[in-house]
């Protein structure tokens, strides 16, 4: 599909990079181990620096600043021919990462580089030493940008955007790049998407959807980030998918025909890789306590999640017109193309030389890219030039945007937020799986019920029907022989009787023989005593059968009262089953209302989490803490609170709402984590100057030097000693922290912190304190000089920045107080006395500006004091003051330098010893 003026689509084919000769690299070099942390030092434009070059080797000083590769291409075919009587324009020495660019056949130039690579370079050696550390620290949550930039035909895009498809030797940066993601994420808990767009005639065009030819960018009014919302965003699973969006990505690339090179990029192409990972070791935990009537959210702890961008830009190649051969559509492209690069290096002479002013918006290029310079990511350059003699300007305005870029300095800055929607998926499958949990229990619970009860109604059933045939056959028995025994004494009764009968007849009818009768009579009566006596017996006998009897139905009886009982109780403890199953029903009610707060809580906390993305996203750290601190109160205390109109309260409107004791509080809690966030927030809000007499008023102050008394965690200091700087801005405050003795705390805690970020706080402390006149030798008297230069050990320049602060303060109070007529001390500055000059003299000539204009204040402002100016001539500062009054970039600092020198008598006198024309 082709374009008008000779410009096209790409198609997908190779001949782009037929830039590499049949030779082009070996595998002779061997990478240097990438440096993931550091970056190399702020250098100015120089030739020959051998102080640049071993920072460059001990890689040190400012992590931030834009590390250079230079990247020499071989000759191609035509110049093999065209320059075959001619040497090549530059000469490397990789192994002083030195690059020598020949004026003529008898002078040249040196320039230093991060790294220099030669033509031989294989594409793994380029990407190990220019791409790994920018990827392995967007794994770890930074910002990181890849960027190549050089003339037409020297192998950018080869460099960068090479498939490999051919050979994966010559795989690019790109395809390099995405592998080391994929290897180093998991694909369960973490996300890889990318966009690839291109920047054509400043409108931007989506390469993966060719019909979203104009996507805007958005810019945060707050803080100034950028982003591409109308931009498509393919997440990516595998290399194959990924290389495959590469492939549709180049065949809908601009490119176009010029003299310099066959198939010439006419855009800008950017890849954005967007990486989000969650940390591990940190998954939240949910535990309840179910007893009574609470149902209590004892810990929340969100995960954290980082969240950092791959941005490689393969730039379109500067060209001259008359080399180019461009005319028509292609000449217009070139213009838009070199419009946008000289902003581009607008934008970055700016950065370079700390101007006040960046021209950013002069180019949607600068736009895109104003994070990648200046901004928060962590960025390698790699320039790409020609060996041909006839591009010797092209190939100088290389390395001079090179080395103006290596004195561009970012502040790293970690993309971390806590990631409250997967917070709230955990907790409603924890609450499904409590809710399920407790109606399985209820369901076995009742059904547990009811085979007691049925087994008991069983057992009662039983023993009663046992009983009563055992009370049957034991009546019916009892009976039986109770019928017998009276049938058998009747009988017996019914004999007796008959025979008393028969006796009284006979005794009638002989009456008349009382003799005969007698002796007759006493033979019967005698017989009839013994039956009496033996119906006695028997009489007895039954008698105590029948009081047998009767105890065994006592006993039977007994019995039955017995199981009548266990019945009873029986019954009374079904009663008491089913007592219990109605608590269960009612804290089972109870339960579902405790759930429903619950769930209202979840979902208060799930559009808490949306707006705490947000605000992450558009760099609100300090808001978002303070909240979360609410937040995790609220669910502690079990207190839903409404959002207001949808937005989240500020520090301010959170100040107000919780109270200003309650956050003091928390300060002397146990759980370690509350007291974090509780200083956290105490911080923040020392932060903003209308909430520092409140937080003095409520003991605020005296809190926070009590952590730093108390506690040994170095996490606390920090956040405290920062609290403590942001209040020692106010004179009033200043008073009371020495009166505390927080001067002697700061102390302290410098000597035992090894944090950079501690150090720095500690020290930004300590430096506003420096400035009340009437604190000096207080100050002095407790450590706080001696705490000051005891911070220089850790040599980070934003430790020594803040230390060179306070010396500064220092100095000017005394030289203010030496003015004026109103010092207490009249003898030489504490300073010297305390020997901070041999650190003042030394670093006066520091790279980083900072540090340097501080220095050269305090140089300055000592040299007011007549009495100083012996040991600041035997301590080397008259030098340094010479040179601050000839070539300080601050005109202020110049003046301030050169009045001191010409109004003291010593300084004269020596340098007029010295021979110093001035």
């Amino acid at each position: 599909m082709a374009a008008s003026g000779g410009t096209g689509y790409r198609n997908g084919a190779t001949s782009r990079n037929s830039l590499k000769p049949d030779k082009l690299f070996s595998p002779n070099s061997h990478p240097k181990s990438s440096l993931k942390s550091k970056s190399l030092p702020n250098s100015a434009l120089r030739r020959s620096s051998p102080a640049s070059l071993g920072a460059a080797k001990d890689d040190g000083g400012v992590p931030g600043r834009v590390r250079v590769a230079v990247r020499l291409r071989p000759r191609n075919s035509e110049e093999l021919i065209a320059d075959a009587d001619f040497a090549d324009c530059v000469e490397l020495q990789p192994e002083l990462k030195r690059l020598k660019l020949r004026k003529n056949n008898w002078d040249s130039d040196t320039y230093e580089f991060d790294e220099v690579l030669t033509e031989f370079a294989s594409q793994k050696r380029v990407y190990e030493v220019v791409a790994k550390p920018v990827v392995e620290s967007v794994l770890d949550g930074y910002n990181g940008t890849i960027m190549a930039y050089g003339q037409t035909g020297t192998g950018k895009t080869y460099t960068l955007g090479r498939l490999g498809e051919e050979d994966t030797a010559d795989r690019g940066i790109m395809v390099r790049a995405m592998e080391d993601i994929l290897d180093e994420v998991s694909l369960e808990t973490d996300s890889v998407s990318v966009s690839y767009l291109q920047l054509y005639m400043e409108s931007i065009q989506d390469l993966l959807d060719p019909a979203n030819d104009n996507i805007s960018i958005v810019e945060d009014p707050k803080t100034g980030d950028v982003s591409l919302p109308g931009a498509s965003l393919i997440e990516i699973r595998h290399q194959e998918s990924f290389v495959e969006l590469l492939r549709l990505g180049e065949a809908h690339r601009f490119a176009a025909n010029t003299k310099l090179n066959t198939e010439s990029s006419r855009s800008h192409a950017i890849l954005m890789v967007h990486v989000k990972r969650s940390l591990k070791g940190r998954d939240p935990t949910l535990s309840s306590d179910i007893g009574g009537n609470s149902h209590l959210v004892k810990t929340l702890k969100p995960p954290i999640v980082r969240k950092g961008k791959l941005v490689v830009v393969d730039l379109a190649g500067s060209e001259r017109i008359d080399k180019s051969g461009s005319e028509g559509h292609t000449l217009e492209e070139a213009k838009s193309i070199n419009l946008s690069l000289s902003a581009l290096g607008k934008c970055i002479n700016a950065l370079a030389e700390n101007s006040a002013h960046v021209p950013v918006r002069d180019s949607k290029l600068t736009r895109l890219l104003r994070d990648s310079f200046g901004g928060t990511a962590r960025t390698s350059l790699v320039i790409t030039i020609g060996p041909s003699p006839r591009h010797r300007g092209e190939t100088t305005s290389t390395i001079m945007f090179g080395q103006r870029a290596m004195k561009v300095e970012n502040m790293l800055k970690i993309k971390e937020e806590f990631d409250y929607k997967s917070l709230s998926r955990r907790l409603d499958i924890q609450l499904d799986k409590l809710i399920a949990e407790h109606e399985r229990q209820q369901k076995a619970f009742e059904k547990e019920i009811e085979r007691i009860t049925k087994e008991a109604q069983d057992r009662i059933s039983e023993a009663e029907k046992i009983h009563s045939n055992a009370l049957e056959k034991e009546r019916l028995k009892y009976q039986k022989d109770y019928m017998e025994s009276i049938k058998k004494l009747e009988d017996q009764l019914m004999v007796k009787q008959k025979k008393l009968g028969g006796e009284k007849v006979i005794n009638e009818a002989v009456a008349a023989s009382a003799s005969s009768i007698i002796a007759n009579g006493e033979g019967s009566a005698a017989s009839a005593l013994k039956e009496v006596a033996e119906l006695k017996r028997l009489v007895n006998k039954e008698a105590l059968l029948r009081k047998a009897a009767e105890e065994e139905v006592s006993n039977l009886r007994s019995q039955v009262s017995q199981l009548k009982r266990s019945e009873t109780s029986c019954n009374s403890e079904i009663l008491k089953l089913r007592k219990t199953l109605e608590e269960e029903q009612n804290q089972k009610k109870k339960l579902e209302g405790d759930i429903a707060i619950l769930q209202s809580q979840l979902l208060q906390l799930s559009f808490e989490a949306d707006e705490t993305s947000r605000r992450l996203d558009i760099g609100e750290p300090g808001k978002v803490l303070s909240s979360l601190d609410s937040l995790v109160q609220q669910v502690k205390h079990s207190q839903a609170q409404e959002p207001a109109n949808g937005e989240k309260a500020s520090v301010a409107k959170l100040f107000e709402q919780v109270g200003l004791q309650k956050i003091l509080s928390l300060l002397e809690a146990e759980d370690y984590d509350v007291r974090i966030h509780a200083v956290k927030v105490v911080a923040n809000l020392a932060a903003e100057e209308t909430n520092q007499q409140k937080i003095v008023e409520a003991g605020g102050l005296s809190s926070l030097l009590m952590l730093l008394r108390s506690t040994e965690d170095e996490t606390i200091h920090r956040v405290a000693a920062g609290a403590i700087a942001n209040l020692a801005m106010n004179e009033t405050n200043q008073e009371l922290i020495m009166s505390q003795g927080g001067i002697s705390l700061l102390a302290v805690t410098a000597v035992n912190a090894e944090d950079p970020q501690t150090l720095r706080m500690v020290a930004g402390a300590i430096a506003n304190l420096c400035g009340n006149d009437k604190l000096q030798t207080k100050l002095r008297g407790e450590g706080g000089i001696k705490a000051l230069l005891g911070m220089v050990r850790c040599r980070h320049p934003d430790v020594l920045a803040q230390v060179a602060r306070g010396i500064a303060n220092f100095a000017k109070c005394e030289s203010r107080a030496s003015t004026q007529g109103t010092g207490t001390k009249a003898g030489k500055s504490f300073l010297i006395e305390d020997g901070a000059l041999p650190w003042i003299v030394q670093n006066a000539k520091n790279e980083a500006s900072t540090i340097k204009r501080h220095i050269e204040l305090a140089l300055c402002h000592l040299a007011q004091h007549e009495v100083n100016a012996k040991d600041m001539i035997s301590g080397g500062a008259l030098w340094e003051l010479v040179r601050i009054s000839r070539d300080c970039s601050r005109e202020d600092i110049r003046t301030l330098a050169h009045r001191t020198l010409l109004s003291s008598p010593a300084f004269q006198a020596e340098m007029r010893r010295l021979r110093i024309d001035y």
